[in-house]
Formats: structure tokens, C-alpha cells, sequence
């Protein structure tokens, strides 16, 4: 976990504002690239540190989740209260709030808090510019003195203010304020003055808020929950009433100093946005509009991405080629070409389809239409114990897990966030596709059923059983999880604008650097271990087989030595050790129509769905023809079981397999980046298990209607 270091020569600073509200935008603008991503102490939810510098002294600036106060309900939110307060890990040196010129009421709910935690700090008053177009006439003078800290105009969009906030930071002009509000009227003196002498706080706000959150048991250390709710109890105070009554009195402080610094009431919203409003929101049209969207995104993003998926994986088998040509052969030659290279290449491949859709994500969410989607899903996702925003994870998983998983950061609720993570894999990914095109081809008569295809309606019934299971899957987790936390739907509908195109490249930079950093480790080590596996055997089998090899290749001619190699190929990995495993496993996989063969199929594909079709080509000696997919059907259709004659692939088997594949975790790839996001090898062990048993139990039933 990354610490941030704190002396002399370097200052914290956290960035902390509503949703929306352009913070994140005057972070990037601060810090550029140069950021890096982080855990925070005791949750999954990522920070994002930028640096600045002027001269000697180094800035560490936190990009803070965005909250609308400081009594979240969801665990990202909750991490401005624990930073804040220095929970875990030191409190930064000084605050920059964001306020949203156009909704100062609501900002202003957090600014006071923060201000009412004595930490020197200062208001940036962001798109002045819509408050005007809105008709809101902000006396800035007047609201400078009511609050009684730096406040400087900015605006984001267009880089104005930048510099003043450089000036702010390197000449550290910010404040301390006086407190807001005196919680003395809420909480007896003594009470207040025994939690802030017990944890040795700064303010009794700080002591309000800490007796406050004793009602969340994941907050606070259970000793010290139990204890606070002990004085509670010693001095009677209803902390759940407490709370109501401090929003209420800090509303109407919030109204009074807003009184005298706006001058004219807002003008009823009219425009383009509403406009798009009428068509974006429509009970009807909306969803039809998201649809459209969505599909276009998919398909940019699978077919955009296939180009440069292609040259990456052609780059890395050219590298491999031109290594095993210099190299002399041996052990190291091997790890080198079989597994170092290609588990580089599995992680590099991804960054494509990982960058686009971050930065459809990134585009979308900065022209303001991601937060009608959200707003319009919620309703439809809520049954089934999702989010509105699981929905664009669930159709990026569509494309591929991976980036689905990755997209769900942006769900709140910590519960619909998880469930949106376990259950993304059960979409129908690109990567069953080559496995689907195979078995249908083996299987599915290319007849027509009312005007259509047969094997398209079949490759539709696959897709339409990933997203039954996904929902289904979502519906049992909603009872089996118990995170306690209720979700809302807070989202803001802000106005539609062009994007910024440098907030999208820095979006799509730094989300493809955390999954190479990260994920990208996992996914290396296990890919060398498959290679191992894959690769050697006992020596009880491997050196007889070996020297049955060398005798064979000295009887045969040139152009025979490819089909004897193939031939030992295959002997040779049903002797390595995944053999050896393949042949374990058959007991257990044969009430499945399955032989040794495919299960081995079944190991290998771990590593990525696809590779199924790569492996039973190897197995059954396909060779050179291992990239037709019309010889590989062919074949495979020939291939009879020992002493029955009976087809190996026939109509059980082969809807078997096809339905062991849409339930299963095949797919290591993304079990890392589930232990990446959620922070522990629980759940992603918890995944495989319950997916691949869910994939066993069906496709036995599958195989015993068909057989």
C-alpha cells in the first residue's frame, strides 16, 4: 500500500467537492501526468496522487472521491471523512474545496463542514459563468468575508484561475476559519471534551463527527465505536435526531450567509439542455438513445481495438520468432518464447480495448450524458440488486471482462459495486465468440427457422443466457451479501458541453497504467506457471518419450518430420503435467461427454477463454491448419471415441461445452483484475467457485436432455 511521506520539503493538499463539480478537472490541470494511484488505508476505493513542485518544496495533491458532505453513505464518500480527520493515515496540511457556483447551497453543506474541521484551507468558486446564465448574480466580495477564507473564481473548462491557484499553494495562503457552527448546542461540553481528549483532536467538530459515525460499524475500530456509543448512552443523546438537527441549523446558516451574496433568483433552466432533456429522459426514447449509444461504443471499441489487438500480437510473436532464432535453444530459450513473452503480450493486448473504453467512459461522462444514463437505469437495475451505473460495466463486459470490471470504480454502494464485479464475467465476452463459432459450426444444422439462420439464433440463445445468468446471478447476491449500507441514487444532471479532450487522454493513460501495473503482475507469474505445467512432466515419462521421438525423426524423411513432431507433440502434453491433470480430472468431467483431451482444453483455456480452440487443435494434431477454423471444424467432426466409433463432438457434447463456457471462469485475466479492484483473493476464489460450479450442474443437465 503507498504511503505518502511527509516532511520539511513536502506538503499534502486534498482536493475535495461535490460530484460534478469540476474537481477533478482543476486536479489534472494542476498535476498534468504526473500522478500516480494508490490505496487508502482500510478500503478498496483508489486514490489518485498528483505532484507538484516550486523549487525545493514537492505538493502532494489527493484528488478526493466526490461527496456532498461529510456523512457519507457509500465507502468512496466515506473517504473524505477518514483523510480529512486523519483516520489511518496523517491529515493533509491544507483543503482546497470546489463550490459549484450554480448549486452554492448544496457545495456550501460541505465547505462548512470542512471549514468547521479547522484545517487551513480555501474555496475555489467554480463555472461563475452558468451561475450568470442562469441568472445568478453572486456578489463574490461578500460571500469572501461571510466565510472568512481565500476564495478564488476559477474555471476549469477553460484553465482560468490556474495561476492564482499555483500563487494560493506555493505562497500558503490558506486559512484557518473560525468555526461555522457550535456543536456545543447539540452535545453536552463534557461529552465533547472527553472524546476530543481521548483521541486528542483539533476540534469538537472532529468529536461530533466521530460519535456520529460510531453508528457505522465499518468506520471506526470497533473498541472505539463501542466506546463512543457507551458516552453516548452515559449522557443520553440520540446520535441518529443529533444528526438531523445539525444539517437543519447548518442549512439555515448556509441560507443567511447566502442571502446577502446572491442577489437575483435563478431563472427557470432553458436551452439546449433541456431540449435533449426532453428525448435523453423519455420513459421511452431515453432508453432507446442509451441503447444506440451503447451500441456504438461497443462496437468502436471492439472494432477499433482489433487493429492495434492485432499488431500487439503479432509484434510479440515476431519477438518471440526473432528470439528463439538468436538464441540457442534450451530451458531459457523456452521460458523466454513459451512464457515470459506471450504473458507480457496477454497483458499489453488488453490496453487497447481497456484505453477506448475509459475514454468513451471519460468522453460521455464530461459532455454530462452519463448521468441521465445512470438516472434512467436505476429504476430497471434496482430489483436485481444492481446500480444504474452497473449498467455500463455489464455492457462493456459484453466486449470483455476486464475494462467491465475496471469501469464499475465509478458505483458508490459498495455492495452493488461487488455484485456488479462478480457477476460482469457472466456477459458473453469476445473471447467466447471463437469458442461459440467452433461448437455451432459442429453442431447446429445451418438450416433456417423462420427466415432465420439457425446457428445465428443459436449464437443469440448464448448470448441471452449470459445476461439471464448475470441478472439471476445479481438477484442471489443481493440476499447472500450483507454490507449493511442502504443505496440512494444521488446524481446530478449537469448541462450538456463538448468534452475535454486532455481530461479524456489523461483518463485513458492513467486507467491503462493502473491495470499494467497492477493486474498486469498476477497476470505474468500465472502465465508462467501454465507454461511450466504445460511444458514438463515427470521424468519417468518425458525421457522414454523423448528418446521414442529421436528414433522416430531418424526413420522418417524431411517432409514426414512435421507430422511426427505433431504427433509427439501431443503425446508430450498428455505426459506434462497438465496432461497428467487432464487425465485427473476425466473421472470427474466424463458425466459431461467429456474426455481427457477436452479437459486438458478446460486447463489451458484458464489462461483465456479462447485458447480452447488453439488447444484441442494441438491436441487432436491439427497442426499448421490450427488458424483455419474450417479445418479445425472438419476435423474435430471426424474425431471418434475409442472403441464406440461414436463422435466425439456430437450435438450433447458440443452444447455442453458451449454452455460450460458461458457460465465459467475461464479467464485469469480476469480473476486478477477482480483481487486488483477488490483489494482481496476472496472473492475472486469465491467467483471461480461458484461460476464454475454453476457451469458444472449445467452443462451435466445439458449433456443428460441432449445425450
Amino acid at each position: 500500500m503507498e504511503k505518502i511521506t511527509t516532511s520539511e520539503s513536502v506538503k499534502t493538499i486534498a482536493i475535495i467537492g461535490n460530484p460534478n463539480v469540476g474537481k477533478s478537472s482543476i486536479f489534472n490541470q494542476l498535476t498534468g501526468l504526473n500522478q500516480k494511484i494508490g490505496n487508502y488505508p482500510g478500503v478498496t476505493v483508489d486514490k489518485t496522487i498528483g505532484s507538484l513542485k516550486h523549487g525545493d518544496q514537492t505538493y502532494h495533491l489527493i484528488d478526493l472521491p466526490g461527496t456532498y458532505s461529510l456523512y457519507p453513505k457509500s465507502e468512496d464518500e466515506e473517504v473524505a471523512h477518514r483523510v480529512l480527520n486523519g483516520l489511518g493515515e496523517r491529515r493533509p496540511d491544507a483543503v482546497l474545496v470546489i463550490l459549484d457556483a450554480v448549486n452554492l447551497e448544496r457545495s456550501l453543506l460541505l465547505g462548512t463542514q470542512v471549514m468547521d474541521l479547522g484545517i487551513p484551507m480555501a474555496f475555489l468558486l467554480n463555472m461563475k459563468d452558468l451561475a450568470e446564465e442562469k441568472g445568478l448574480e453572486i456578489k463574490v466580495f461578500e460571500l469572501y468575508k461571510r466565510l472568512g477564507v481565500p476564495l478564488i473564481l476559477t474555471d476549469a473548462r477553460k484553465k482560468e484561475g490556474m495561476g492564482a491557484i499555483r500563487e494560493l499553494i506555493f505562497l500558503d495562503k490558506f486559512s484557518s476559519p473560525d468555526p461555522v457552527l457550535d456543536v456545543g448546542q447539540f452535545l453536552p461540553k463534557d461529552l465533547l471534551a472527553a472524546v476530543v481528549e481521548r483521541y486528542g483532536l483539533a476540534t469538537p467538530y472532529q468529536a461530533f463527527q466521530l460519535l456520529l459515525f460510531s453508528l457505522k460499524g465499518n468506520v471506526l475500530a470497533e473498541p472505539d465505536r463501542l466506546w463512543l456509543q457507551r458516552q453516548a448512552e452515559l449522557y443520553a443523546v440520540d446520535l441518529e435526531k443529533l444528526q438531523v438537527a445539525e444539517t437543519v441549523e447548518r442549512y439555515r446558516i448556509i441560507r443567511s450567509i447566502l442571502d446577502e451574496s446572491i442577489v437575483q433568483e435563478a431563472k427557470k433552466p432553458k436551452g439546449i439542455t433541456l431540449a435533449l432533456d426532453r428525448i435523453m429522459l423519455h420513459p421511452v426514447f431515453g432508453y432507446a438513445v442509451f441503447l444506440a449509444t451503447m451500441l456504438l461504443v461497443f462496437q468502436a471499441v471492439f472494432a477499433w481495438a482489433e487493429v492495434p489487438m492485432d499488431w500487439i500480437d503479432g509484434g510479440f510473436a515476431a519477438f518471440s520468432a526473432w528470439i528463439n532464432a538468436l538464441m540457442p535453444r534450451g530451458v531459457f530459450t523456452d521460458l523466454l518464447v513459451e512464457g515470459v513473452i506471450p504473458g507480457i503480450g496477454g497483458i499489453v493486448i488488453f490496453i487497447p480495448q481497456i484505453a477506448l473504453l475509459f475514454g468513451f467512459l471519460a468522453f460521455l461522462e464530461d459532455t454530462g450524458y452519463l448521468s441521465r444514463v445512470v438516472f434512467l437505469m436505476d429504476r430497471i437495475m434496482k430489483p436485481f440488486g444492481l446500480h444504474g451505473k452497473s449498467v455500463v460495466p455489464l455492457i462493456s463486459g459484453m466486449a470483455c471482462a476486464i475494462p467491465g470490471i475496471m469501469a464499475a470504480r465509478n458505483i458508490s454502494s459498495n455492495k452493488e459495486r461487488l455484485i456488479t464485479i462478480l457477476v460482469t464475467p457472466w456477459m458473453s465476452c469476445s473471447a467466447r465468440l471463437p469458442v461459440y463459432i467452433i461448437l455451432i459450426g459442429l453442431t447446429v444444422p445451418s438450416e433456417s427457422f423462420l427466415g432465420v439462420n439457425a446457428q445465428a439464433l443459436a449464437l443469440l440463445v448464448m448470448y441471452l443466457l449470459g445476461i439471464s445468468a448475470t441478472l439471476m446471478g445479481a438477484f442471489a447476491l443481493k440476499f447472500v451479501l450483507k454490507k449493511g449500507e442502504k443505496s440512494y441514487l444521488i446524481c446530478d444532471l449537469p448541462i450538456y458541453r463538448m468534452p475535454r479532450w486532455k481530461a479524456v487522454g489523461v483518463t485513458m493513460f492513467s486507467k491503462s497504467k493502473v491495470f499494467v501495473l497492477e493486474a498486469g503482475k498476477v497476470i505474468f507469474s500465472i502465465s508462467i506457471v501454465l507454461w511450466v505445467l504445460a511444458s514438463y512432466g515427470p521424468s519417468s515419462r518425458m525421457e522414454p518419450l523423448e528418446e521414442e521421438r529421436e528414433a522416430a525423426l531418424a526413420l522418417v524423411q524431411d517432409e514426414e518430420r512435421e507430422a511426427v513432431e505433431d504427433a509427439f507433440a501431443a503425446r508430450k502434453l498428455e505426459n506434462s503435467y497438465i496432461g497428467i491433470m487432464g487425465k485427473a480430472i476425466e473421472p470427474a468431467i466424463r458425466p459431461l461427454g467429456y474426455d481427457w483431451k477436452i479437459g486438458i482444453a478446460l486447463i489451458t483455456s484458464f489462461a483465456a477463454r479462447e485458447v480452447f480452440v488453439a488447444t484441442i487443435a494441438t491436441i487432436y494434431s491439427i497442426g499448421a491448419d490450427a488458424e483455419d477454423e474450417l479445418t479445425i471444424r472438419e476435423k474435430l467432426a471426424q474425431e471418434t471415441r475409442p472403441g464406440t466409433g461414436e463422435k466425439v463432438f456430437n450435438q450433447a457434447t458440443g452444447f455442453s461445452l458451449m454452455v460450460f463456457y458461458a457460465f465459467a471462469m475461464q479467464c485469469m485475466s480476469t480473476l486478477a483484475v477482480v483481487y486488483r479492484e477488490t483489494k482481496s483473493w476472496k472473492w475472486p476464489i469465491f467467483q471461480a467457485l461458484v461460476m464454475t460450479s454453476v457451469a458444472y450442474f449445467a452443462a451435466l443437465v445439458t449433456y443428460q436432455i441432449f445425450s
